[in-house]
């Protein structure tokens, strides 16, 4: 059975001493609970060293929003993965949809990217999904299908141990639109078939396919009980611990009804 996954994006909120306080205030919420899946936050670069103090481990693991393609060098404002796993992160975050739109980020990057963070040790969450307009036209079969093959074939070193999928639908983040359960285990379970016909069916099996999308306390429970949603990769709501932890909870009580 695959572990549930609940990691938060905090994108460009929270500064360290926010960011440690809130960090500490989930740990403390999950301090003691033998959880059946894997929770992380993703702060901004600044505040890693400051959240890093307390999400070193169970039950609290620590992931970044993105890293450079690079090792090291003259790339003035870029991260290396190195510097990710020294610092403490576990995790990273590749081809969120906001890091398509605003740094013309595509597939070349993404292979890039993530082939790096492989080579230092980091687990990658992989971000795809279709924007409304294209959900409009019916599009979002083949927008997934092109995302996924246009990456997922070109990493030699990838398996479901080192990778999870994020399927997010642009419309949904931030929005307050959410796909319906329904919705969303369609393109899970579409994206699942990819998986088979690109990495084999045993890969597919196992890979942690998450949603990403106002994904909130209330709705948790019945977008994780679909049976290819493993979790999700939440945005506003990973802000505040007491949302953050109702959707752990959610996804808790899901696998109890499994």
């Amino acid at each position: 059975m695959r572990r549930y996954m609940v990691a938060g994006n905090w994108k460009m909120n929270m500064g360290p001493a926010a960011g440690r306080e809130l960090a500490a205030a989930v740990q403390q919420k999950l301090a003691g609970r033998e959880l059946g899946g894997d929770v992380l936050v993703c702060p901004p670069y600044a505040t890693l060293p400051a959240v890093a103090e307390v999400a070193a481990g169970q039950p609290l693991l620590l992931g970044a929003q993105d890293c450079s393609d690079q090792v090291s060098g003259a790339y003035t404002g870029q991260i290396s993965a190195g510097m990710l796993a020294e610092v403490g992160c576990r995790w990273v975050i590749v081809g969120h949809s906001e890091r398509r739109q605003f740094q013309r980020e595509g597939d070349e990057d993404f292979v890039a990217k993530i082939t790096r963070a492989f080579d230092e040790g980091l687990k990658v969450i992989f971000c795809y999904g279709e924007l409304l307009e294209e959900r409009k036209l019916g599009r979002q079969a083949d927008v997934v299908r092109d995302q996924l093959k246009g990456v997922l074939p070109r990493l030699t070193a990838a398996d479901a141990g080192n990778l999870v999928l994020a399927y997010e639908p642009v419309w949904a983040i931030g929005t307050g639109e959410t796909a319906s359960p329904e919705q969303a285990q369609e393109m899970h379970a579409q994206s699942r078939q990819l998986v088979a016909d690109i990495m084999g069916y045993p890969e597919a099996a196992n890979m942690r396919i998450l949603y990403g999308g106002s994904c909130k306390p209330s709705n948790a429970e019945e977008l994780m009980g679909q049976t290819d949603v493993d979790g999700g990769l939440i945005g506003g709501a990973s802000l505040k611990s007491d949302d953050f932890v109702g959707i752990v909870d959610g996804a808790e009580a899901a696998l109890a009804n499994t």
